[in-house]
């Protein structure tokens, strides 16, 4: 005599023999097997478990309600093996694709790619969830917003991850951190080469000084630095190195503070001691007069750069400025600035480092 299978244990036969017959080439339809077994005031009783009651109601053709496929779907998980669990999901949306809450069985799917780490699956489910299927609210967070939430961990696209950023603010403007979404949306048309957008949002990102964004605690002086040098004319830059310095040079020797500050950078020029950081507010002052030391001391200069100067940074000793602090150190940097490509790996003179080199 044939040995019956519980409806648990059948439903599980069942779902392996279906993977099977596709590894084998046969084309199957992604649909629940059903047990037979038939239920009448037993259905949601004390005696049903969550996939018996699952059954049933599909068996007699209704679309069983969110916390019932829930329900099933939990039951199916077995610690970290969720191909079961992500084949009842599945399945049900194949049967019932009218369903309202598809879309947010499908995040759930999509979150249980996400835990393995197969990213390629991650982002189909999740653009399933977004583009197929209307958002809905579960638990009062909405399926779309999740489902961007996670594209964008796993997408680098970024004229992807601009199309979900602007979702982001079009459809929850009072659920998000404006600043924040500015901050990256900034970021993603920047690797997209859409300049003038980029700076837009960047200057959003900077009116919303309470955003903290995780993992950049100097995201906002980084940012403000790039929309200053954005702002400019940028002609204090110089394609050689050689040249940038010899012309400061020639302005030290014929003490013509004029010339000598048209060659200092027109934005985020420091003054700082060795001790100090960049990020340091005081390293900024804007009334500091260079040309005041120059016109009133003699001041000399090496005839080379440090050896510590590289193809990124560079270092002229200079002394004679003052009888407190002598010596000072003029910083040369190569600039970052893709916005501008004729700018964009120039040379500027961005700084003075006060006192000898530690």
């Amino acid at each position: 005599m044939r040995r019956e299978l519980p409806p648990f244990r059948k439903w599980r036969y069942h779902s392996r023999m279906r993977r099977i017959l596709v590894v084998a080439g046969v084309p199957v339809l992604l649909l629940l097997t059903v047990s037979l077994l038939s239920f009448r005031s037993g259905v949601g009783t004390e005696d049903s478990t969550p996939l018996t009651t699952y059954q049933s109601m599909a068996a007699a053709g209704e679309t069983p309600p969110l916390p019932v496929v829930e329900r099933a779907a939990r039951s199916l998980r077995s610690g970290q093996d969720t191909a079961d669990m992500i084949y009842f999901l599945t399945s049900h949306v194949a049967r019932f694709p009218d369903d309202p809450v598809n879309g947010y069985y499908l995040t759930l799917v999509g979150n249980l790619y996400h835990e393995q780490g197969i990213a390629p699956l991650t982002r189909q489910y999740y653009r399933r969830a977004l583009l197929r299927y209307p958002d809905v609210r579960v638990r009062d967070v909405g399926t779309h917003r999740v489902a961007i939430n996670r594209l964008l961990e796993v997408t680098e696209n970024p004229r992807e991850r601009i199309t979900y950023l602007h979702q982001l603010q079009e459809n929850y403007p009072d659920e998000i951190d404006r600043g924040l979404v500015s901050y990256y949306l900034g970021l993603a048309y920047e690797k997209a080469g859409r300049w003038p957008e980029a700076f837009e949002s960047f200057r959003v990102f900077l009116a919303h000084p309470q955003t903290v964004i995780p993992g950049q605690p100097q995201a906002a002086r980084e940012i403000a630095r790039k929309v200053a040098l954005y702002d400019t004319n940028r002609q204090w830059t110089q394609r050689n190195l050689d040249d940038l310095v010899g012309m400061i040079k020639h302005a030290i020797w014929t003490q013509n503070p004029a010339a000598l500050l048209r060659h200092r950078s027109g934005h985020n020029f420091f003054t700082m001691s060795w001790q100090q950081d960049e990020a340091d507010a005081n390293s900024y002052i804007p009334t500091f007069d260079i040309g005041a030391f120059l016109r009133r001391s003699r001041v000399r200069y090496a005839a080379d750069l440090e050896l510590s100067s590289n193809a990124r940074e560079a270092y002229l000793r200079t002394w004679g400025w003052s009888h407190r602090i002598p010596t000072w150190y003029l910083y040369f940097r190569r600039v970052d600035f893709l916005a501008d490509p004729e700018v964009h790996g120039n040379w500027e003179w961005a700084g003075i480092l006060f006192g000898e080199a530690f």
